[in-house]
């Protein structure tokens, strides 16, 4: 079976042209669950990396076809390495203590690996990896979903008016019978519309929806925002 793709492993005009467009269909696909989510980086952003990492590692083969000699897979690794200074642009803390952007980032990482393997030919590896790639960002997040819901460890931010009210939302949480770990309390700043807010580390004692919780404490009146992170 490997050598029925033989013929579209030579580096000619027509194969160049199937490596770079297969780059360019692959990686928009990753991206399109980044772009329906208002991402960072979507559709555009993944097309283009697989697509410079496919280039790449055609580049090294080039060379190789004239004669210089050189490491061909050391093209790769400097997109490697590289991307990592792209996918770090798109990790953001925000001022909830939460962390953004690691799976666009990781997704990113995929995508430039999917983009050396058609660029050096490895077709069959390509169309795996592609299938596993796009299993992981368009159907396994509902599994992921359910995985965090059903855990007994949950972090709560929580805005409310005042800063006062921090112990009337601690005695909401214990009403559930819940360990509270740690309190982050931000007492909000001087500009305008700057909430008091706090991020509650709780435990759940038994097991309990994670919505349940929140339901429960967005039912006091002074709470302005509250969100699982």
């Amino acid at each position: 079976m490997i050598e029925q793709w033989d013929p579209y492993r030579q580096l000619d005009c027509w194969t160049v042209l199937l490596r770079l467009v297969l780059a360019m269909i692959f990686g928009g696909i990753i991206g399109l669950e980044g772009a329906r989510k208002g991402r960072p980086a979507g559709f555009r952003t993944y097309m283009l990396v697989c697509l410079g990492a496919a280039l790449t590692m055609l580049l090294g083969q080039y060379q190789l076809t004239l004669g210089v000699e050189g490491d061909v897979a050391r093209f790769g690794a400097q997109v490697i390495n590289g991307i990592g200074f792209l996918g770090a642009g798109t990790i953001i803390v925000t001022g909830k203590q939460e962390v953004k952007g690691l799976t666009t980032a990781a997704g990113l990482w995929a995508s430039a690996c999917v983009g050396i393997a058609i660029g050096a030919g490895f077709y069959e590896c390509v169309i795996l990896a592609f299938f596993l790639v796009l299993l992981v960002v368009r159907v396994l997040p509902w599994l992921e979903d359910i995985i965090i819901n059903n855990l007994r460890d949950m972090n709560l931010y929580v805005e409310y008016d005042q800063v006062e009210h921090t112990g009337k939302v601690l005695n909401r949480i214990r009403e559930l019978d819940v360990q509270i770990y740690e309190v982050e309390i931000e007492r909000g700043r001087e500009e305008p519309g700057q909430s008091p807010s706090a991020v509650f580390h709780i435990r759940l004692n038994r097991r309990m929806a994670h919505t349940r919780v929140i339901a429960h404490i967005s039912e006091l009146p002074y709470i302005s925002a509250i969100e699982e992170i």
